[in-house]
């Protein structure tokens, strides 16, 4: 995670706006349900990606309409799209590049 995003990502607001999206949508992956497959969803993803000058933006940060439940593997392929990922890595929970295990 950026320092710029650490105090967000660790409010009660983001907390409880995870969880309700997480229960929203069943605690499933929204691209594997939609590519038929069964997943358990870890993290909640921004479609539009945080910066700082939008990390203050709750109509960005907290809407439902601009997050995705993926699992990692559907996370990772999604920032592998627009950052170059080396083979053998991923990215952790908080969104640090990591090798994989």
């Amino acid at each position: 995670m950026k320092p710029w995003a650490r105090q967000f990502y660790n409010s009660k607001e983001w907390e409880q706006c995870r969880q309700a999206y997480i229960a929203s949508k069943q605690g499933l992956c929204e691209r594997c349900l939609a590519e038929g497959r069964i997943s358990p969803g870890e993290i909640v993803h921004h479609k539009e990606w945080l910066t700082p000058d939008t990390i203050g933006d709750p109509s960005v940060t907290l809407n439902f309409d601009n997050l995705e439940l993926l699992c990692w593997d559907c996370h990772n392929k999604e920032h592998g799209k627009q950052l170059p990922i080396a083979e053998g890595m991923e990215f952790d929970e908080s969104g640090n590049l990591r090798k994989k295990y």
